[in-house]
């Protein structure tokens, strides 16, 4: 009785490290220079934007940092940044958009994606509240996604979507 408490102890104390090694085998293949292009809503019922975006991804055990920029109507370049920790299975952090006004981000992973509840710094769409994801849809492939409820309906609009690769 006496080992197998002392077992289920030490396993214990072990899990956090192993979820931390799992964060990191996720996180670290992501580092490098991404590429690719796909659309952004400025708002819900707006025509969309076709965007072309690059960043440069930079990451450890247990962060992940997006920086980059991505242009839409040939002219329009906005600056859009990410830093992201994790702290066993739950990720924070900060996403920095176009309006340059950092928002919270708090989430987890699900398999190969990151599913983040965003609480924007200002209204956006009649709330502060969104969804992003960043899924690894292959080795050399990325989508980053950001989801928003439709205030008139209730219905859940992709807002952005850009698929990149390397």
């Amino acid at each position: 009785m006496r080992a197998l408490l002392l077992s289920a102890l030490l396993s214990s104390l072990c899990m956090p490290a192993l979820v931390s090694a799992a964060e990191g085998d996720f996180l670290r293949p992501l580092a490098g220079q991404w590429k690719g292009s796909g659309m952004v809503l400025t708002r819900i019922g707006a025509k969309p934007i076709n965007v072309t975006c690059g960043f440069d991804i930079g990451s450890g055990a247990t962060n992940l940092s997006m920086k980059g920029n991505c242009r839409g109507l040939l002219v329009v370049r906005r600056s859009v940044n990410a830093d992201i920790r994790a702290n066993g299975q739950s990720y924070s952090g900060t996403y920095t958009g176009p309006s340059g006004i950092p928002s919270a981000l708090s989430g987890s992973r699900k398999g190969n994606a990151i599913n983040l509840a965003v609480r924007w710094a200002r209204d956006i769409n009649g709330d502060r509240s969104a969804n992003m994801v960043l899924e690894k849809v292959a080795d050399n492939r990325l989508l980053l996604q950001t989801i928003d409820k439709d205030p008139a309906t209730g219905k859940s609009v992709v807002t952005s979507r850009i698929d990149l690769s390397r």
